[in-house]
Formats: C-alpha cells, structure tokens, sequence
C-alpha cells in the first residue's frame, strides 16, 4: 500500500490539501465518512489516529470513492507524552451541576447525559473553557510507538506531534519512530512552545538525522473552527519563520487553519507546500456527517459533496 514515491511528488507540486480526521479520534465511523466524502471532493492526503480500526475505516472510505488507489495518502499521527492532541476529557459529576453547557459547545457530540464518549472525543478542551465549575479535566492517552511498528509498514506517512517542552522526550520519541520506521515522517510542532531560534534549531537536529522529512507547522492547534484571519494567522507567520530560515523540506500550515488560510498566504507571500485542515474541515460537513443515512440518502451526500468540493477547490 505504501506509495512514497507518489507522495514526495504530489508534495513537490505545492497545492497539496491534507483532511486531519483527529489523531485522537477513535469515531472510526466518521473518520470512514470524512474520507469518502473529501476523497470524492478532491482530496487526496488524510491524517487519522494511529489504530489498525482507523486505518481500515480509512480504506472502507477510499473505496467507497473509488480513490483506493496510488495517487491517495494515509498518515498515521502519534505524539510525545502531553502532546494537546493526545487528550481526552472526562467530567467529574460529583462537581457537575448538569447545566449542559459542556454538550452544546463539543464539535464532536461526544457529550450525553452528563459523560463524555471517549472514542469521540478529540481532547480539544473546549469543554474546559466552558465549564463554568471546573467540572472537567483532561488525562493523557499513551501509545506504545514499537507496538506500532507492523502499522507503520501500511501507511504512506506517520507524524510525529511534539508540542512539549521537554526535549528529552522528544528525542526519545524520535530515536523510537526512527528506528521503526523508513518511511516519510512528518513533524509537527505548536510554535507557542520554544523560542524561533530554538525551534528552527531543533528542526535541523532531527533533518540531519534522517532526511525523509516534512514539517507541519502548528499555530493554535484545534482552532479553526473559528473561521476568520486572526485565527489562522499564527500558523501562517510560522510557516514563514521556518521559510526564512532556509529550511528546504515540504512544510505544510495547520492549527486553526480554515478558509482564510490560502488568502493569506498569497497576501503575506509565504511559500508552503499544503494546508492541513481539521476543525474547519469537519465542521463545515458536520451536520451531514452526523446522519446515519449518510451513505444511503443520495440526495443528502450530494449536497454534502457540493460543500465539500467548493471547499476543497477553493482551498488548493
């Protein structure tokens, strides 16, 4: 299954789109929905989590499309330890005072009677920020990279998330994902965490120790649900820090990337090789997306693929 060659050259023509299912989205039924639709609308690079469940409910989709085939991509996400992306939330209901506020507010619809579905939920804390009783908390999920290793062999990328600050972490991580696996990582990092200077030094360490990379350049992970400038400006001025700074590897944007994302960097003239898009992306579908008849109902899906094809063309 894995296509690499076809990869580095769909990344070498610089309009590449990426639909990040969630890397810590264990929905395997939407990720399968995601897939077909975006694949039939254009789309031909899709990240998931790491699980033999999401990469076959990732194939089901490509071939529900007929896209099953050497010009489509997989990417499998891991992370370091702490990692935002690798949380989940839980609701403490002896502080829970049931005002529902927490439902109304998940993307995911992960929330029902007063518990959070865990294979939903993405950890994207918006729970946290509206809980007005301190009522829910996050814990870390874990993945054993070694464990992943006959996974990686049917993938055409992993991604590596190292937003933490602790460096000897990362390293870890990196020496394991490295020595298990041969194929095109991609590093992700939320620009919050190091300095410019140390980023990009960073960066270089893990180049000059194995050449097949790509760089996910994160700005506010799990933000672009909100659909205006100022979100997506973060991932933009970091793609440009690392542009500037000569790094040469594809470099793709994302973390509260949306519809603004392209336009802004044609006006900030900051040179990328793809956009990652993930909150954005799923919203836009959701209400499609949450139908069971989603597959069955002809008359729905195509209105679905109309949203998500006039997304896909604007945003290549």
């Amino acid at each position: 299954m894995v296509k690499s060659i076809n990869l580095k050259e769909y990344l070498c023509a610089k309009n590449c789109l990426k639909i990040i299912c969630g890397a810590n989205n264990e929905n395997f039924v939407e990720i399968e929905k995601l897939v077909a639709l975006y694949s039939m609308a254009g789309c031909r690079f899709f990240d998931i989590n790491a699980s033999i469940e999401a990469l076959n409910a990732a194939i089901r989709g490509l071939k529900y499309s007929n896209c099953f085939d050497d010009e489509h991509f997989i990417c499998l996400s891991i992370g370091v330890d702490y990692d935002i992306h690798f949380k989940k939330c839980k609701i403490n209901n002896e502080i829970c005072t049931k005002c529902e506020i927490c439902k109304n507010s998940c993307p995911q619809n992960a929330i029902n009677n007063f518990e959070i579905d865990e294979k939903k939920c993405i950890g994207c804390s918006i729970c946290i920020e509206k809980c007005h009783c301190g009522a829910i908390e996050s814990y870390q999920v874990k993945k054993n990279i070694t464990q992943l290793k006959d996974l990686f062999s049917l993938v055409d990328c992993v991604e590596l998330h190292i937003s933490t600050d602790d460096i000897n972490e990362i390293k870890l991580k990196w020496s394991e994902l490295i020595s298990n696996y041969d194929g095109l990582i991609s590093i992700c990092m939320n620009r919050a965490i190091f300095s410019e200077d140390f980023t990009i030094k960073l960066f270089n360490e893990l180049i000059q120790s194995y050449s097949n990379i790509m760089i996910q350049a994160d700005g506010k992970p799990m933000s672009g649900i909100n659909n205006d400038y100022n979100t997506t400006l973060q991932a933009v001025a970091f793609a440009d820090i690392l542009r500037k700074s000569n790094i040469t590897c594809p470099i793709f944007v994302s973390g509260g990337t949306n519809s603004k994302t392209k336009e802004l960097l044609k006006l900030c003239s900051v040179d990328v090789n793809g956009i990652s898009f993930g909150s954005c992306a799923r919203k836009i579908v959701k209400k499609y997306i949450d139908r069971e008849d989603f597959f069955e109902n002809k008359q729905m899906f195509n209105e679905a693929y109309i949203v998500a094809k006039d997304f896909v063309d604007m945003c290549k």
